[in-house]
C-alpha cells in the first residue's frame, strides 16, 4: 500500500537510498549521474528537492532546481551555484519500480508544484527521457522539439515544459507531510 509513504525534504541520511535508486533506474545508460552530481542538484535547491520514504527507506525522489528556460543540467558535472531563475527545472523523478503505478510520480510532481508556485516559478522544465514523454504530456508538458539535446541524456530524449498554475489549490493530506520536527511546507523559509 502506498498510504505508509510520506512525502517530505530531502535529509542527510537520505542519499544512500537516492544514489541506489538512481542507479538501479539508470545504471545500464549514459544516464546515470555519480553521488557528487546527484548531491550538488539537491544542495542548489533543498526547497524543491523530496523523498518519498516508507519508515527509513526512500522509494522515491524528486531532483528540482532553478535553471534558465530551453537550458538543462550537464550529467556529467556537478551543481555548483543555484541559476537565478523563474524557470524551476525537473531534473529527475524516480519512484520504486516495485511502487510505480500507485500515483506517487503524480504525489510528488504535485508536491513540486505546488511549492513552485508558492516561490514564484512561472515554469516547470524537464527533459523526458526513455519514452516518458507520454507520462509527462500527460500531466500539462508540452515538448519543444527545437531545444537540441545532448546524446548523454538519450536518443529518445524530449525537452518539455509546462507553466505554473497561478491559482494552484493548497494541497492536504499525506502528500504535504512536512519534515518531522518542523512547521508545514509553507511556513518553512
Amino acid at each position: 500500500m502506498t498510504e505508509d509513504v510520506r512525502l517530505r525534504r530531502i535529509s542527510d541520511g537520505d542519499w544512500d537510498g537516492i544514489v541506489a535508486l538512481e542507479a538501479g533506474t539508470y545504471g545500464d545508460s549514459e544516464l546515470s549521474e555519480d553521488r557528487a552530481a546527484l548531491e550538488s542538484r539537491g544542495r542548489v535547491s533543498p526547497d524543491t528537492c523530496f523523498v518519498l520514504a516508507r519508515g527509513r527507506q526512500v522509494v522515491g525522489y524528486a531532483l528540482a532546481l532553478p535553471y534558465p528556460p530551453f537550458r538543462y543540467p550537464d550529467l556529467s558535472r556537478p551543481e555548483v551555484t543555484a541559476c537565478h531563475s523563474r524557470n524551476l527545472h525537473l531534473h529527475d523523478l524516480v519512484v520504486a519500480e516495485k511502487l510505480r503505478g500507485r500515483g506517487l510520480a503524480k504525489r510528488l510532481l504535485g508536491r513540486l508544484t505546488a511549492t513552485a508556485g508558492r516561490r514564484s516559478y512561472e515554469r516547470i522544465s524537464l527533459v523526458a527521457v526513455g519514452g516518458a514523454d507520454t507520462f509527462w504530456s500527460a500531466n500539462g508538458f508540452h515538448p519543444h522539439t527545437e531545444v537540441a539535446l545532448p546524446r548523454s541524456y538519450g536518443s529518445d530524449a524530449v525537452y518539455m515544459s509546462r507553466a505554473v498554475p497561478a491559482d494552484m489549490p493548497e494541497q492536504t493530506g499525506p502528500a504535504n507531510d512536512p519534515l518531522p520536527g518542523s512547521p508545514p511546507e509553507d511556513e518553512v523559509g
